[in-house]
């Protein structure tokens, strides 16, 4: 079996994300998930990578506490270096039995350093501190710090809930500054948007002119979004494409190397490993880069060094030569290949979309007749891709048992720019994790678990589609 270019430990899953960029390596921190029974308490795990496509697992790096101290969870935080080098590690410290007020176990913020290059840290208990009066103090976590050199200090964002207000309306990312990193002091909210339940794992970065806020919002979409300005302190405006991907994705923060920017964050798991199953917390790692386009906005794709290690051909056979032109003004086509190909690929379509062609894409692990496959469907009219499976579930024994009038695989739908002309569509199958890009722009991410082996195609539904390039690579390590 061919070794994963997602990473995930052999002992659990991968929670949420803490990139830290030294001496051109990533250290990858992120919070150790073990579903055993009785839950044990989370740790924060380490994975450094050079390469993306390789990673070695260090194990346990920051651990968590015993059954009576605050940190029984170690939770997301954030990874600093003071001008001495001292590396500063902030936590959210939260113990089931360690209850607020309201009955809710306390959330707090915790400190750690370290003196010998992050090989090791040292607990600062003293140095805790939980919400101020105003806020509910069982929301108060994922502490980012970030240093503000124009204001001279360093800043601390938190996502925290009003302690009044619309219930599901009280997320806030909360702030705190200092000047030592030691003591902190509250101060106006970071953003106070008033709409969502609350804003989790909160990232701040510049880029050129610009300032990003990334925050994963508790919502009915639970994704990761994005917002831009041209200060620190707002105001912030809304991308037409906002979010870094779809429900599978979450908590992703990012790292820069060389003037490039990459986001990481997990792939959630489902029950069972079952396609129709619910979503679990934590999962398989991955990694998209982002790009900068000319207004400031983000575009997000598979990163280079990911793409690159696919490199062996995989032969296809098609009933017809490419480039091919698809025709259907009001019917659908598709081609398949006579080969099924690798349980880990990349596959790189190029299409040429005629005005008013209502859909078109790859099928994935598809049966001979393209009847079963998962489906990537580039849809033009209403200017998006989706995650798809023909058929849905199966709800009976008649022929229209096939669950109700379900458009596409709910959640995993992105928006994006698809005026007719040439476009891209790349994806990634690893196992049972799917990363497909469109353009270089738009990620989307899914689970891919009843359907293990099948061939390749392309389709068109209503319209015309020309295409011009199929390409289809795998990996040679073993």
């Amino acid at each position: 079996m061919k070794r994963s270019v997602f990473f995930q430990p052999t002992d659990g899953w991968v929670g949420d994300l803490i990139p830290f960029e030294k001496d051109g390596e990533f250290w990858l921190f992120y919070l150790h998930e073990d579903r055993s029974d009785p839950k044990p308490g989370t740790s924060w795990n380490l994975v450094t990578t050079k390469d993306l496509t390789q990673f070695q697992d260090h194990g346990v790096a920051l651990a968590h506490g015993t059954e009576d101290q605050l940190d029984f969870n170690a939770y997301t935080g954030s990874v600093v270096v003071d001008e001495a080098g001292v590396h500063h590690l902030f936590y959210t410290g939260q113990n089931p039995r360690n209850l607020g007020a309201d009955g809710a176990p306390l959330q707090l913020v915790m400190h750690a350093t370290s003196t010998d290059g992050m090989q090791s840290w040292t607990k600062h208990p003293e140095l805790t501190f939980g919400a101020p009066d105003g806020y509910e103090s069982g929301d108060w976590r994922d502490p980012f710090v970030f240093r503000d050199q124009a204001q001279g200090r360093w800043r601390m964002l938190l996502a925290a809930r009003h302690s009044e207000g619309p219930e599901r309306r009280r997320g806030v990312i909360a702030q705190c500054v200092s000047t030592d990193l030691m003591t902190w002091e509250h101060t106006e909210p970071f953003w106070d948007p008033r709409r969502y339940i609350t804003h989790e794992c909160p990232d701040v970065f510049q880029w050129g002119d610009w300032w990003y806020m990334v925050y994963s919002e508790f919502s009915e979409s639970f994704t990761t979004r994005y917002r831009m300005a041209k200060s620190p302190d707002g105001p912030w405006t809304v991308p037409n494409l906002d979010s870094i991907d779809g429900r599978a994705f979450y908590a992703s923060k990012s790292a820069e190397r060389d003037g490039r920017r990459f986001f990481f964050g997990w792939i959630a798991s489902k029950e069972g490993n079952r396609d129709q199953a619910p979503w679990q917390w934590a999962g398989t790692m991955s990694v998209l880069e982002t790009r900068q386009n000319a207004d400031g906005t983000l575009g997000f794709s598979l990163a280079e060094e990911l793409v690159d290690s696919f490199w062996d051909d995989v032969p296809a056979t098609f009933p017809v030569a490419l480039p091919a032109q698809l025709d259907v003004p009001d019917s659908y086509t598709a081609i398949l290949s006579a080969e099924e190909v690798p349980g880990q690929f990349y596959a790189k379509a190029v299409l040429e979309i005629a005005p008013g062609t209502t859909e078109c894409g790859l099928l994935l692990r598809s049966s001979a007749d393209g009847d079963h496959s998962y489906v990537l469907r580039l849809e033009p009219k209403r200017g998006r891709l989706v995650f798809d499976r023909w058929p849905r579930t199966i709800t009976g024994d008649a022929q229209w048992h096939v669950s109700g009038d379900v458009p596409f695989d709910i959640e995993l739908e992105r928006p994006c720019h698809l005026a007719p002309g040439e476009h891209t569509l790349e994806v990634i199958v690893d196992g049972d994790t799917c990363v497909a890009v469109v353009d270089r722009q738009v990620a989307l991410s899914a689970r891919i678990y009843d359907l293990t082996a099948g061939r390749i195609g392309v389709f068109a539904g209503e319209g015309s589609v020309k295409v011009t390039e199929l390409e289809i690579r795998q990996r040679t390590d073993n």
